[in-house]
C-alpha cells in the first residue's frame, strides 16, 4: 500500500502589513504588550472587499499545483480547512474547484479551527493510500481581520490574528523511506465553550448558565441573529486564554511524542518541527519540554500571528522556501485548538 507524500506545496499572505503600534489607533495596546504575551510583531490584512477567504487559498493552491508538476485539471479531490469561509454555506472548497476551473471533483470542508489543516491533511492521506485519489490538494485559508473586535474590550483576542493560506498537493508514494508515516487526531469537547464563537448560531443559548432571557420567542430566527447579540458584541470570538494556554501546553508535547513513538523515533531525530503558530510562548514551552534545539523549530507568529488553519501550511511552506526542510528529514506537524482538537502528523520528507 503506497504512502502518502507532499508533491508540492504552496503559501500566500496579505500584501497589508499590520505593526503591533498600527493597532493602537483602535485600542489600548502597545507593542511590548502583545510581544510580551504572544510574540507577535506585525500581522497581515487582507484587502476588506476584494480578497476572501477562498481567494487567498486559490492563490496558494496555484503556488503548490505548479510545484506538484501538475494541472489544476489532474486535481481530483480537495480538502478545505477553515473557520473564516467566504458563506455559512457552501464552504470553500467548491468555490475553490470553480475559480481554478477544476473539473466536477469532489470537495470537503474541515470545521476543526487550529487544527483543521492537519485533520485535513489527515483525511487526504487516508485516500491516497486507499488508492481512492492521486492528486489531493489540501488547503487552509483564514480571513479573521473581517469578523474580530478591534477596541480594547476585545484586544486579547484581536490583536494575535492575521490573515493567510498554504496549501499542498498530496500524491501517493512508494519510495522507500519517504512519505506521511501517520497522523494522530484527538479532541475534548468539554471545554468547548472556552475558546468558541457562540454567534450566529442555532443553539438558543442553552449552553449558558443564565441564557439571555430578553428574545422575542414570536419571532422565527431571533436566537440565531439579534440586535441583542450586536449591542451586547456578542458577535465576536471569545477565548479564556489562560485556560488555552494550561491545555495546550500539555496537549501539544503529547501528541508529538505520540506521533514520534508510534514510528520508533525520539524528539532528539527530528530534523524539523512546524508547531501551530498559536502564541510564541506555546512553541517555546514545547520546545523546552521536548529538549529540542532552536534549529529543530520553526516559528514564524512573529510575522503572520495566528492564521488558525492556515498557519501550519504556511510555516511548512516558509520553512521549505528557506532550505530548513529538505529530502530525508524527519518533520513533525502538530496543532492544538478550539474544540478543544489536537492532532499531529510525522513525515519523512
Amino acid at each position: 500500500m503506497p504512502l502518502s507524500k507532499i508533491a508540492g506545496i504552496g503559501m500566500y499572505v496579505p500584501e497589508k502589513v499590520v505593526t503591533n503600534d498600527d493597532l493602537k489607533q483602535f485600542m489600548e495596546t502597545d507593542d511590548a504588550w502583545i510581544q510580551e504575551r504572544t510574540g507577535i510583531k506585525e500581522r497581515r490584512f487582507a484587502h476588506r472587499t476584494e480578497e476572501t477567504t477562498t481567494t487567498m487559498g486559490v492563490e496558494a493552491a496555484k503556488i503548490a499545483i505548479e510545484r506538484a508538476g501538475i494541472t489544476p485539471q489532474d486535481i481530483d479531490f480537495i480538502v478545505f480547512a477553515t473557520l473564516s469561509p467566504d458563506y455559512y454555506f457552501p464552504g470553500c472548497g467548491v468555490l475553490l474547484q470553480r475559480a481554478l476551473k477544476m473539473k466536477e471533483v469532489g470537495a470537503l470542508d474541515v470545521r476543526n479551527q487550529c487544527s483543521g489543516f492537519l485533520y485535513a491533511l489527515s483525511v487526504a492521506d487516508q485516500f491516497i493510500r486507499s488508492g481512492m485519489y492521486q492528486n489531493i490538494l489540501v488547503v487552509g485559508a483564514e480571513k479573521h481581520s473581517m469578523g474580530l473586535d478591534f477596541s480594547t474590550r476585545g484586544r486579547n483576542v484581536s490583536v494575535i490574528f492575521g490573515d493567510g493560506a498554504g496549501a499542498v498537493v498530496l500524491q501517493p508514494t512508494t519510495k522507500e523511506g519517504q512519505g506521511v508515516l501517520s497522523t494522530h487526531l484527538h479532541s475534548d469537547g468539554g471545554s468547548a465553550e472556552i475558546l468558541a464563537q457562540y454567534n450566529p448560531g442555532s443553539h438558543a443559548n442553552h449552553w449558558m448558565e443564565q441564557p439571555v432571557a430578553d428574545f422575542d420567542e414570536a419571532v422565527i430566527g431571533e436566537t440565531f441573529m439579534s440586535h441583542h447579540m450586536i449591542d451586547k458584541a456578542q458577535l465576536f470570538p471569545f477565548m479564556d486564554g489562560p485556560s488555552v494556554f494550561k491545555k495546550a501546553i500539555v496537549k501539544f508535547p503529547e501528541v508529538i511524542v505520540e506521533a514520534l513513538t508510534k514510528n520508533g523515533y525520539s524528539p532528539a531525530d527530528l530534523n524539523m518541527l512546524i508547531p501551530h503558530q498559536a502564541n510564541l510562548r506555546i512553541s517555546q514551552f514545547v520546545q523546552q519540554k521536548l529538549q529540542l534545539r532552536d534549529d529543530q523549530v520553526f516559528n514564524n507568529i512573529m510575522k503572520y500571528g495566528n492564521t488558525t488553519a492556515a498557519s501550519v501550511p504556511i510555516a511548512l511552506c516558509e520553512a521549505w522556501e528557506k532550505g530548513l526542510v529538505k529530502e530525508g528529514d524527519l518533520v513533525c506537524l502538530a496543532a492544538f485548538g478550539s474544540g478543544f482538537t489536537w492532532a499531529s502528523a510525522l513525515i519523512k520528507w
